[in-house]
């Protein structure tokens, strides 16, 4: 069987989609071109050894074997990526700041349309927030919250390369109890420890914010203690919980004490095993890796 016209037709399809995403910043659209890149590469790499005539080994062998190449690749390039980012100054858990600069909201239509469906359910802004990670690379968020003052939405706008942003959203209760019911759709890796009063639910597939408000309500509906208004600002609550984080996981092993961090970076060897596993989960189905 002639896999030419299959393959050139994938490359193509892959490019397009490159293109397109390039302006959407959509990850779903992300994982499928991730794996129609694997695809071309095993199949298109086989193709090549059989019409040269560099092996005689089936070519299914060789697909598979060219598949496994690419992921080994993928591996050592992701590991190393894993390990300069905690190497670097960039902190994991960065602290906000009142954004005072006036840009509390991409002007980007799509984005848009999100606000106005904000304010169309009755939700308002409480608070503009920013984190400098680098010189000139910084997140924003804007923090909204219901009528009843009892679900917090914090829209999380995240920058791309050719200045394009994607949008991500985590919606947050606190019961009188003291449990905190986190639900997002953020497809960053994490892969560390929450505090034992986290209830976290990450659906990276939920890409709409109607969607995830849905999820978070049906969440909330099992749970017999009612939930506590919000009294603390974004700010103060936000900056408390990237603290409480970062002990946490200090304390539990995932990162190394502040004094040995400049002579092993952030994040110890079973860290970046762990962030690792979850980044190719993400990139590749869309979800969470689950640890015991």
């Amino acid at each position: 069987m002639d896999f030419t016209y299959p393959i050139v037709i994938a490359m193509v399809v892959s490019l397009v989609l490159f293109q397109i995403n390039q302006r959407r910043s959509s990850p779903l659209l992300a994982i499928f071109n991730r794996w129609l890149r694997w695809l071309v590469f095993g199949f298109g790499v086989a193709k090549i050894l059989v019409d040269l005539e560099l092996s005689t080994r089936p070519y299914w062998v060789l697909a598979l074997t060219a598949l496994l190449v690419y992921f080994l690749i993928e591996t050592v390039y992701r590991w190393l990526e894993i390990k300069a980012l905690s190497l670097s100054p960039i902190p994991l858990f960065p602290r906000f700041h009142v954004n005072s600069s006036g840009e509390e909201w991409p002007t980007q239509p799509r984005l848009l349309k999100v606000r106005d469906w904000l304010r169309k359910q009755g939700f308002h802004a409480v608070q503009s927030l920013k984190a400098e990670l680098a010189p000139g690379f910084a997140l924003r968020m804007s923090v909204y919250q219901d009528s009843s003052n009892k679900l917090r939405v914090q829209v999380l706008f995240l920058p791309q390369p050719g200045g394009n942003i994607v949008m991500c959203a985590s919606l947050v209760s606190v019961t009188t109890n003291g449990l905190r019911y986190v639900t997002d759709n953020l497809y960053l890796p994490f892969a560390g420890f929450y505090p034992e009063n986290w209830l976290v639910d990450r659906s990276p597939w939920r890409r709409t914010l109607a969607a995830l408000v849905k999820r978070h309500r049906e969440r909330l509906e099992d749970e017999t203690d009612p939930l506590s208004e919000w009294e603390t600002e974004p700010l103060a609550d936000l900056n408390a919980q990237q603290h409480a984080m970062e002990q946490v996981n200090t304390e539990l092993g995932f990162l190394f004490p502040h004094h040995e961090r400049e002579e092993h970076g952030k994040m110890t060897v079973e860290a970046r095993y762990r962030v690792w596993k979850e980044a190719w989960f993400l990139n590749y189905f869309g979800r969470s890796a689950r640890y015991e």
